[in-house]
């Protein structure tokens, strides 16, 4: 089984800023000794889709937790910069080039959105900070449905995959269709043959309500009321393991059904390209406490997030590895750039 559970090693250590006032990287901000970096203005976490979702909410929980806690004195404001599934919020981040007062959140449509050539810009093309939580995927049916585990689903689909239709609210060939696709692969089924379908305006889950559709791949975190309430049950979740709360501990792993396979939601931040060095080492500890913090801890709970930091360089490392395989996967099913 592949894990990807890694350990922070953070490397601490400051490089001497060069150019006082004329390199834009430090622009407002104050060094003390040994070219330490401390913001000294509002620092902007970008957002790059509408308020609600998974990046949106991110954001304003570490911009809340870094002030409430003072682990970060500056101001934190986040803005939405919605569209092209990203696009246009990484296109102003990469616009603020060497700047230290400029972040964004991200998951995996960092890479999706630009290998399904819908940007040109991925996450080669920023500076990684740190990533700071683990977020997994749910596949869900209507309570009463005639299946009652992955391998029910998966057997039909390997007789006859025209006969299930899967739902989900991102694009074909990102987040949803393709976390799917990884565990319906794994378990036998053909992934070239997997019918999915886009309801971006928000109707998946009454679409599998009402029977247009079979199957909703969404976060684990979208379930838990509609389980609570006893619309929908869950065959099976993307995590390794099990996870720890009130309905969510029910859910069973792919894994435990004999599918060996994962797939991680991860969610960090990047800053622009050409972030001075100083500026990425302040950040990194500032994420690593805030990671480790009791009142981070309460948001982890809040969501079903699970704790996964991981400092700049490892994290670039892991996401180097998990584009090679997603690459590869969307290629696998013709869509590929």
């Amino acid at each position: 089984m592949k894990k990807t559970w890694l350990t922070a090693i953070l490397a601490a250590g400051a490089l001497t800023l060069a150019g006082c006032n004329s390199d834009n990287s430090t622009e407002g901000a104050s060094s003390g000794e040994g070219g330490s970096f401390e913001p000294s203005k509002t620092i902007e976490v970008v957002a790059p889709a509408g308020a609600g979702g998974g990046w949106d909410t991110t954001a304003r929980e570490v911009a809340r937790i870094f002030g409430e806690t003072g682990i970060i004195e500056e101001n934190l404001t986040v803005i939405n910069k919605e569209g092209g599934g990203g696009a246009i919020g990484w296109a102003y981040i990469h616009g603020q080039d060497g700047s230290a007062h400029n972040m964004f959140v991200a998951s995996p449509p960092l890479m999706f959105v630009p290998l399904n050539g819908q940007s040109e810009h991925g996450h080669e093309d920023f500076t990684p900070l740190a990533n700071v939580i683990a977020d997994y995927g749910a596949f869900a049916v209507s309570a009463d449905s005639e299946w009652d585990d992955l391998n029910d689903l998966f057997d039909q689909m390997k007789e006859d995959p025209e006969s299930v239709t899967v739902v989900g609210t991102s694009s074909p060939g990102s987040m949803d269709h393709m976390q799917f696709v990884r565990i319906a692969k794994a378990a036998g089924v053909d992934p070239t043959k997997i019918k999915y379908v886009s309801a971006q305006d928000g109707g998946a889950l009454t679409s599998v309500l009402n029977g247009s559709v079979d199957v909703f791949s969404t976060g684990v975190g979208e379930t838990v009321e509609q389980v609570r309430a006893g619309n929908i049950k869950v065959l099976g979740i993307t995590a390794e393991e099990r996870m720890e709360g009130e309905v969510l501990s029910e859910f069973p792993t792919a894994i435990e059904q004999g599918i060996d396979e994962s797939f991680i939601n991860w969610r960090g931040f990047f800053g622009p390209p050409n972030m001075d060095q100083a500026a990425i080492d302040y950040y990194e500890e500032k994420f690593k406490e805030l990671s480790e913090s009791e009142e981070f801890a309460e948001v982890r709970k809040k969501y079903g997030w699970s704790e996964m930091y991981m400092s700049g360089e490892e994290y670039k490392e892991f996401l180097d590895t998990e584009k090679q395989e997603i690459q590869t996967l969307l290629e696998e099913i013709g869509l590929g750039n």
